[in-house]
């Protein structure tokens, strides 16, 4: 016996919507006061100087600058000079 009816799809072929994590704006890239830096799920880069760390974990500038990344004490940051 068959174990899908004819010509339908399959009941478990659905799949969620991407929801357009990573990083938006790179080092030495310019940013607005506002602008996000990076859409994440937990804080896998963490906020350093003129960053805010929104409650869904998104990184935001919070003046305008320049992008920068650095490792400290083997944990990531971004920091807005």
């Amino acid at each position: 016996m068959a174990h899908t009816k004819a010509q339908k799809a399959v009941s478990g072929n659905r799949d969620s919507q991407s929801k357009r994590l990573g990083v938006k704006v790179w080092g030495g890239q310019k940013v607005r006061s506002g602008n996000i830096i990076i859409r994440q799920r937990g804080s896998r880069v963490r906020a350093g100087e003129n960053v805010l760390l929104s409650k869904d974990f998104t990184l935001m500038a919070l003046k305008d600058g320049m992008v920068k990344f650095y490792v400290h004490e083997g944990k990531q940051f971004v920091s807005v000079i």
